[in-house]
């Protein structure tokens, strides 16, 4: 991929592996991406916008490098193609050829109200959410009592503020690889809650039931 793209810092260690874990076991907490992931594991499959999805916070809310993603997708996808694979990744991770532009990030939460507002979906795949009707099972983060099941481990904070911190993060790391210094604009949750609270008005759903802000 792009050579530049060498010089990005993800993150290593103990640290990073648990989060991979937790993202190739279904159980990070964000439930779009928790319910891709053990619908790959399960059945071998999973949509091209999962795929997106799941892919983007592996590399810009997880901070982990796309090819550990991509050697996982490899092993487990019944429809693997090494050209599709490793394009795909580099896509989205915004390092390759013809990628995405680096600053796109897929806010998890966002991506499951628009292209599941019934639920249907995480609902199949996260029983621990199957007693959450409707929108409801993608603002865990924001029910004043989560489901104890599925409060694992929170590999970010699990709210608006986690989400906007990791992407902050991302951004300044790819500040440096392209300008050489940090030249990116800060980023609040509140951006992110109002995002969300204009795409409900849009379903004509209710707001959220509970927001945390920076």
């Amino acid at each position: 991929y792009e050579p530049r793209f060498k010089k990005l810092r993800y993150d290593t260690g103990k640290a990073a592996q648990e989060r991979f874990a937790a993202w190739c076991e279904g159980k990070t907490g964000y439930p779009m991406v928790d319910a891709g992931m053990r619908q790959l594991i399960t059945t071998g499959w999973m949509h091209n916008r999962v795929r997106m999805i799941v892919a983007s916070f592996l590399v810009k809310d997880l901070h982990l490098e796309w090819t550990w993603g991509a050697a996982y997708f490899e092993s487990h996808l019944s429809d693997y193609d090494p050209a599709s694979n490793s394009h795909g990744w580099q896509w989205t991770a915004g390092c390759g050829t013809d990628a995405s532009p680096y600053y796109r990030i897929f806010n998890p939460i966002l991506q499951g109200l628009k292209f599941d507002p019934s639920g249907d979906y995480v609902r199949k795949f996260i029983p621990e959410l199957r007693h959450l009707a409707g929108a409801d099972v993608h603002e865990i983060c924001f029910i004043e009592q989560m489901p104890i099941e599925f409060a694992f481990l929170g590999v970010l904070h699990q709210d608006m503020t986690g989400l906007a911190d990791a992407r902050q993060q991302f951004m300044n790391r790819l500040g440096r690889v392209h300008h050489g210094v940090l030249r990116t604009p800060p980023l609040f949750a509140h951006g992110m809650v109002g995002a969300i609270k204009r795409v409900k008005r849009r379903m004509g759903q209710p707001g959220l039931v509970k927001v945390q802000r920076i």
